[in-house]
């Protein structure tokens, strides 16, 4: 796990600035504050092309099923900084009901990359 959470923070440097990450993170710090639209402004990855989202998403995806299912998007946060904090139970669903648009309880590939350039 160590060894992918480093491979993860190198894949989002690639992607995204370091400072633009660290920037969106302070500004959800507090516990029921996170707002996804904001948050992929922020880090400048609503801006990304689809092929760089898709890179992002296969980072979040962390056992590589090619969905992000409830207790990966917990953890959502740390595939940006392993600083990251735990997104609470609320915010996991809310997440969740934005992005699964079919309703099979998690995010695929081309749901995450709507949701971020909606």
């Amino acid at each position: 796990m160590a060894v992918h959470r480093t491979a993860a923070k190198m894949a989002m440097k690639d992607i995204l600035k370091a400072d633009d990450i660290k920037k969106a993170l302070d500004a959800f710090k507090a516990a029921d504050s996170f707002n996804h639209k904001k948050f992929f402004e922020m880090t400048g990855l609503k801006a990304k092309s689809a092929e760089d989202v898709k890179k992002v998403f296969k980072v979040l995806d962390v056992d590589n099923s090619g969905y992000i299912e409830e207790e990966e998007l917990k953890f959502v946060l740390k595939g940006f900084a392993s600083d990251g904090r735990d997104l609470t139970d609320t915010e996991t669903k809310a997440f969740l009901a934005a992005a699964d648009r079919d309703g099979d309880g998690k995010i695929g590939m081309d749901e995450f990359e709507a949701l971020v350039h909606e």
